[in-house]
């Protein structure tokens, strides 16, 4: 078989001065270890876990208050017990440049937004609005454990109130306002915080959102909050009237302006917990059920942070670092963790296709970002609207673009490199909120394939496993991974006996030793350099016709590729005492128009003919939109539930799509064709 020759490859200068080299120096000056090639570094970075993180503890530069008597005391997932006596806090990594003499002029923080205008943001002033804050809640009777909420859009008070919190020893979890009350409700009542932060309004694509009804029903629903922290846009006397007396049985909620609770500039303080103490809780994406709890400490944090942000993004004080993100999704805190590299954090807040598709990249250009990080589906938009952002914008400036939500295609590679950039790391990860890490990540020391992400992350035990619990090589199976990290979750809040932490990710493949199983399909080949991997979509959305299974962003690179096509949704559904029937749904570019009876044909000849036989739909139909999450995510469980019959309640949480008006589009469908017999594949022409 060839080779497929690299879209990139790193020029020698780049490799001299990467920071992953540079630990490779470091290990063999301290530590007398030599690696030949990335794979064996990786090797050793799993083999040895201790010898692994406590020399990246030192490399790193971790500021601790107290010394760990051992780095790695239990071994065992979960609960694996990492830097036993060690105390840090995360906070203090994050602001360690504001310590710096040039700390009032050097720049923390670049903003903007729909609302407001670009703004700069220095070390000092962003260390002394973090001191004045967290003055503030401990006046409020914040106290170490306390849970403080933010209901708040991607600006600079959410990274001020993460800061504040975790200094504090609290806990910080936050909630995006594009989600609706029903979703933050089911986040925040399982963990009872004391103080909200919030906001009464934000601009999206131009348009204005009043939350104000919304602020109410949170504090009326949530009898632990005594203080609300109040980021007005809109009328702040006529919605702190309207907030302070929402409290349940004459229940009265102190509300305090931002700009009160930041009024007395002062330094810092950090209070040094234990490294597995709570810093945040995320979330589980909700699109079934209760979301899951999820909390990660800040000594695990700060490590695999340090880490990643040196060896995999490449990335220090000189950077300017970008990510497309909101409050909702972990990668917000991936985002604000670069802080602690010296990185200058560029924040926007807004539609990235608003007024236009050039929004970002405008931005890209004018912040001089050396990394920045969007979605597959913001690329795809890019590539269907038939835009060069590289000749329309300078962006000389990116070294790396990064890349994460759902598996990145081939075409979509090729057109970075001809449409962003020729001489860049074209970062495409994936792991995510619920190992607060990168399974796959990338590496400035390896070349680029397309469709391949570059390297399983160091100290990452990630194999792909069969349905025997073996791994497997060149073959696509279940991604696991074999070794604990120190940011994979302390536990899930209010999980008293584990037992649904164990449930979530270890009942698949239990020891001992246990094994974690994420739920996607994975293929690693085995390429010169490392081990590249690639993700076909969650496991439990598999497309599993005659035996064959198949991951559904196969399916997806294919049927995507046609311009008439501008988004698709693939369902196999298996009924009870029926054959089972494989639906494809396809967002035409034309609004309204049905699938011409010559592009159904182009399409199921496409896929018989580039994928398989045994997984060419039984039809292809026209929908107006794919149902997906709030972070952009694609619905597919959900809505095989709903085709097979279950009720829309019980199948998906609407607070957590992005466009949950499409579902009575599915159930009328699944109540149009429940009396029609399912074809068979072979039937499709």
């Amino acid at each position: 078989m060839t080779l497929p020759a690299p879209l990139w490859q790193p020029s020698a200068d780049r490799i001299d001065k990467a920071g992953i080299t540079r630990l490779q120096r470091w290990l063999a000056a301290e530590r007398g270890l030599h690696f030949d090639s990335y794979e064996a570094l990786w090797q050793w970075s799993v083999d040895d876990l201790e010898g692994f993180w406590g020399a990246i503890w030192d490399f790193c530069g971790v500021k601790s208050h107290s010394p760990y008597s051992r780095v790695l005391a239990e071994r065992e997932m979960p609960h694996a017990k990492w830097f036993p006596g060690a105390t840090l806090n995360y906070a203090e990594h994050m602001l360690a440049f504001a310590r710096r003499p040039d700390a009032g002029t050097r720049l923390a923080l670049v903003f903007q937004s729909e609302l407001c205008p670009r703004t700069e943001i220095t070390w000092a002033q962003l260390a002394a609005t973090t001191g004045a804050l967290t003055a503030t809640l401990t006046r409020l009777g914040v106290a170490q454990g306390d849970r403080v909420v933010g209901y708040l859009p991607n600006i600079p008070e959410a990274l001020a109130s993460l800061l504040a919190v975790a200094s504090m020893g609290a806990i910080w979890s936050s909630s995006s306002p594009d989600m609706g009350p029903v979703s933050v409700l089911d986040r925040f009542r399982q963990i009872e915080p004391k103080v909200l932060i919030a906001v009464d309004g934000y601009r999206y694509g131009g348009k204005d959102f009043d939350r104000r009804g919304t602020l109410l029903e949170l504090v009326a629903q949530l009898p632990s909050v005594q203080t609300v922290v109040l980021v007005s846009s809109l009328d702040p006397a006529a919605t702190m009237e309207a907030v302070e007396p929402t409290g349940q049985a004459g229940r009265r909620v102190a509300v305090v302006p931002w700009a009160q609770a930041v009024a007395a500039p002062a330094a810092p303080v950090f209070r040094a917990v234990p490294f597995d103490h709570p810093l945040w809780i995320v979330y589980s994406s909700g699109t079934t059920g209760m979301p899951k709890p999820i909390v990660h400490g800040h000594g695990g944090t700060v490590i695999e942070n340090l880490k990643a942000g040196i060896c995999h993004f490449d990335i220090g004080e000189h950077d300017r670092f970008f990510w497309f993100s909101s409050t909702n999704w972990v990668m917000w805190n991936l985002w604000a963790s670069t802080l602690m590299l010296g990185c200058t954090a560029i924040q926007f807040d807004g539609n990235p296709g608003y007024p236009d598709l050039s929004t970002l990249w405008r931005l890209a250009e004018r912040e001089r970002a050396t990394f920045f990080g969007v979605s597959p589906a913001f690329i795809a938009l890019n590539m269907k609207n038939g835009l060069s952002p590289r000749a329309q914008f300078d962006l000389s400036s990116i070294r790396s673009l990064g890349c994460t939500g759902s598996p990145l295609t081939d075409e979509a590679y090729r057109w970075v490199y001809r449409h962003v950039g020729d001489d860049l790391m074209l970062g495409s990860i994936s792991g995510g909120t619920d190992p607060g890490s990168a399974f796959l990540t990338c590496c400035p020391i390896l070349p680029v394939r397309a469709g391949e992400m570059q390297c399983r992350g160091l100290g990452i035990g990630l194999y792909a496993f069969d349905d025997s619990g073996r791994p497997v090589m060149d073959a696509v199976g279940e991604l696991v991974c074999t070794t604990p990290m120190p940011s994979m979750p302390l536990f899930f809040w209010n999980d008293e006996d584990g037992r649904r932490y164990f449930e979530s990710y270890f009942d698949t493949f239990p020891g001992p030793p246990n094994v974690w199983r994420h739920g996607d399909w994975l293929k690693l080949i085995q390429r010169p350099e490392s081990v590249t991997g690639i993700v076909y979509g969650r496991s439990d959305s598999t497309i599993n016709r005659h035996g064959i299974r198949m991951g559904t962003s196969e399916l997806y690179r294919v049927v995507e590729e046609f311009d008439e096509v501008l988004d698709s949704l693939v369902i196999d559904l298996e009924y009870l005492g029926r054959e089972s029937y494989m639906v494809l749904f396809v967002v035409m570019r034309e609004p309204g128009a049905e699938v011409p009876a010559a592009l159904r044909q182009a399409l199921l000849q496409a896929i018989r003919t580039k994928l398989s036989a045994r997984h060419v739909p039984n039809d292809v139909v026209a929908v107006p939109e794919v149902p997906r999450t709030i972070s952009g995510k694609k619905l597919e469980v959900p809505i095989k539930r709903i085709l097979l019959g279950q009720p829309v309640e019980q199948s998906v949480n609407k607070d957590s799509m992005a466009n949950p008006g499409i579902l009575e589009w599915f159930v009328a469908f699944a109540r149009a064709r429940g009396a029609q017999p399912a074809r068979s594949a072979d039937q499709a022409p």
